[in-house]
C-alpha cells in the first residue's frame, strides 16, 4: 500500500517546484547582493541568508501537507478553524502589526517577519472548495449554495483593503471567481452573484475612495500611457523606466550572472517585484523562458490534476491552487513590463520574500498531494478492486461488515 502511494507522488511537478526554487534563491542573491550592502552595510548576503532559511522551512512545510490527505480539510471543525484563524490574524494586524510599504501588514516575531494575508490566500481556496464540493447536490440554490460563502470573502476583503493591501485582496477575489466558476454552478447563478458581489463592494469601494481613487493611485495607471514623459520619469515612471533598460539591456543572451546595471541603486528593491527585470538582464531570453515555462507547467499540470480528478472538493483545490499561481505570475510580469500598474505582487517561487515562499509551499503541498489521490484511484484502485472482487464471497464479507 505505502509503495504504491510513494510511487503515485508526480514527481515531475515536485521537481519543477525544487529547481524554481532554488533558481529563485540564485537570483535572490545577485539582484539583492548591492542593495543589502546599501542597507545593511557590510552583508551582502543579507537576503540570501534569509532566504535560503526561509526556504529550508518551506521545504519542510512543503513535505508535511503533501503527506496529509487533503480530504481532512473537509472536516467541519478544520473549516472553522481555517476560518477563525484567517480572521483572527488579519484584526489581530490592528493591534500588534507592524507597518512596512505604508501598509499594516505583518507580524513581527523574533527576527522573522510575517505577512498573514498571504497565508489567507490559501484559507480562501480550501474553504471555497470545501464548501462548493459540499454543496454539489444544491448548488445552484441561491440561498443555500450560493450566498454563505460570499460572506466571507467579502469580509476578508474589507479587512485586506483596510491595511490597506488592495493587490492582494484583488488576487482573492479573482481565486473566488475561478474557483466559484469552475464549480459546477450555472451560468444564471454565478451572474447573480456576481451583481450581489459588486452590491455588497460598492460601500467598500465609496468608504475608501478617497484612498482608492487618490492622485496618487491614478497616476500608477496614467503612467503606463508614457512613462517617460517630462515629470513622470523621475517620479511616477522611475520603477517602470528602470525596469525597461533592464529587461531591453538584456537582449538575448543576457550580460552574465551577477553583471545587471539596473540593481546598482537605480532599480528599488529589485529582488522583490522587480526580480524578472534583473533575471532579463542578466540571463537574457534563456532566463525568461526559464521561468515562464517552469510557472507554465506547474499552473497547466494543476488545470490538468483537477479536469482528471473525480472528486469535486480535490479538483477544485487543483484549480484553485494554480489560478492563484497563474494570476500573481500575470499581475507581477504585466507590472514590470508596463502592461498593469504595479501592485507589489511578488513573483511565485522567484521573488525575495519568507511569507509568500512559505504559503506557496503549503498551496503546493495540497497540489501534489491532490495530484498523489488522483494518481492512485486511475492506477491502482481499480486493479485492486478487481483483485478483490475475487476473493471468496465469505472472506469478503467477513471485512465488509
Amino acid at each position: 500500500m505505502l509503495k504504491k502511494i510513494v510511487k503515485s507522488y508526480d514527481y515531475s511537478l515536485i521537481i519543477a517546484v525544487v529547481l524554481l526554487a532554488i533558481f529563485g534563491l540564485l537570483m535572490v542573491y545577485s539582484a539583492s547582493s548591492v542593495w543589502a550592502i546599501q542597507k545593511w552595510g557590510y552583508e551582502s548576503d543579507h537576503y540570501f541568508v534569509r532566504q535560503r532559511l526561509f526556504l529550508l522551512a518551506s521545504g519542510v512545510v512543503f513535505i508535511f501537507f503533501a503527506i496529509v490527505p487533503y480530504k481532512l480539510y473537509l472536516n467541519n471543525k478544520v473549516l472553522v478553524a481555517i476560518v477563525l484563524i484567517s480572521f483572527a490574524s488579519l484584526i489581530g494586524l490592528f493591534k500588534f502589526g507592524t507597518v512596512a510599504g505604508n501598509a499594516l501588514s505583518w507580524y513581527d516575531i523574533g527576527p522573522v517577519r510575517l505577512q498573514p494575508s498571504e497565508f489567507v490566500k490559501v484559507a480562501v481556496i480550501v474553504y471555497l472548495s470545501a464548501v462548493y464540493a459540499k454543496k454539489q447536490p444544491y448548488i445552484n440554490q441561491f440561498n443555500k449554495g450560493v450566498l454563505p460563502p460570499l460572506v466571507f470573502i467579502i469580509l476578508t476583503c474589507f479587512l485586506i483593503i483596510l491595511q490597506p493591501d488592495y493587490g492582494t485582496a484583488a488576487i482573492i477575489v479573482l481565486i473566488s471567481g475561478t474557483i466559484i466558476i469552475s464549480s459546477g454552478m450555472n451560468f444564471k447563478s454565478i451572474l447573480k452573484l456576481a451583481f450581489l458581489g459588486t452590491l455588497m463592494f460598492i460601500p467598500i469601494l465609496l468608504f475608501f475612495s478617497d484612498k482608492i481613487f487618490s492622485v496618487k493611485r491614478l497616476d500608477r495607471f496614467m503612467v503606463l500611457l508614457n512613462p517617460f514623459a517630462d515629470g513622470v520619469a523621475d517620479s511616477s515612471g522611475y520603477q517602470l523606466i528602470n525596469s525597461f533598460y533592464a529587461i531591453g539591456s538584456g537582449g538575448v543572451n543576457g550580460l552574465g550572472l551577477g553583471q545587471s546595471v539596473q540593481k546598482l541603486g537605480y532599480l528599488p528593491e529589485p529582488h522583490t517585484d522587480f526580480i524578472m527585470a534583473v533575471i532579463a538582464e542578466e540571463l537574457g531570453i534563456y532566463g525568461v523562458l526559464f521561468v515562464l515555462l517552469s510557472l507554465a507547467f506547474i499552473v497547466l499540470k494543476g488545470i490538468f490534476i483537477g479536469l482528471k480528478g473525480k472528486d469535486p472538493f480535490g479538483s477544485l483545490l487543483a484549480i484553485g491552487v494554480s489560478s492563484m499561481i497563474g494570476i500573481q505570475t500575470f499581475i507581477n510580469l504585466a507590472g514590470i513590463s508596463g502592461i498593469f500598474p504595479l501592485m507589489g505582487i511578488p513573483l511565485p517561487f522567484v521573488s525575495y520574500g519568507g511569507s509568500s515562499l512559505l504559503q506557496l509551499s503549503i498551496a503546493m503541498g495540497i497540489l501534489v498531494n491532490v495530484s498523489m489521490f488522483v494518481n492512485y484511484e486511475e492506477k491502482y484502485k481499480s486493479k485492486d478492486k478487481k483483485q478483490w472482487n475475487t476473493k471468496p464471497k465469505q472472506f469478503r464479507r467477513g471485512f465488509e461488515r
